[in-house]
């Protein structure tokens, strides 16, 4: 990975609850996903040589709110034909119960997972990106929406493709405006 590396984040949204476990996919592989100023999907396999290294799984992103890791093997994770599944043994914490009465009542945003593309990991036809090599970071359980089409880190993705710092700036200046 070079120093260079941006972490990306993406989305999914199948959770499913068995006592204080819950499991699902945290990607899909071949779906094609639209991040407003491109297209990305990922290549079966992407995630092979990710699974090996210590990866959180986290609350929203926030490496304040551990909800497990594959160290400790509260999170188990595995790459099949249909994509990125896990297994998460909750904490009995307030994060761990809010993850759980969230995910009980179907109110959960989804799931999400940060990486970094390694050099060569990426190919791009036109404006799709299919991901070949994922550098897994985290995996993330969303308790609002996720934040994916149009995000800054989408843009930064396409910034390295395309080098169109001025148009990607201005982009996130109207985002930030947007939100402002």
């Amino acid at each position: 990975m070079s120093a260079a590396a941006t972490l990306e984040r993406r989305a999914a949204s199948e959770v499913r609850t068995s006592g204080r476990r819950i499991e699902g996919y945290a990607a899909t592989f071949e779906a094609e996903a639209d991040l407003g100023s491109f297209r990305e999907r990922i290549a079966p396999g992407a995630f092979r040589s990710a699974l090996t290294g210590d990866i959180l799984a986290l609350l929203d992103h926030d490496h304040g709110k551990v909800l497990g890791r594959t160290r400790t093997g509260s999170l188990t994770l595995k790459e099949d034909t249909r994509g990125l599944a896990f297994a998460l043994d909750l904490p009995d914490t307030a994060a761990g119960r809010d993850v759980l009465a969230l995910a009980e009542r179907g109110d959960l945003g989804g799931m999400s997972f940060g990486f970094t593309v390694p050099d060569g990991g990426e190919e791009w036809e036109g404006r799709t990106r299919t991901l070949r090599t994922i550098g897994l970071r985290e995996i993330s359980v969303v308790s609002a929406w996720p934040a994916y089409e149009g995000t800054e880190i989408a843009l930064r993705a396409l910034q390295r493709h395309d080098g169109a710092h001025k148009r990607a700036r201005a982009l996130r200046l109207a985002e930030a405006r947007q939100w402002a």
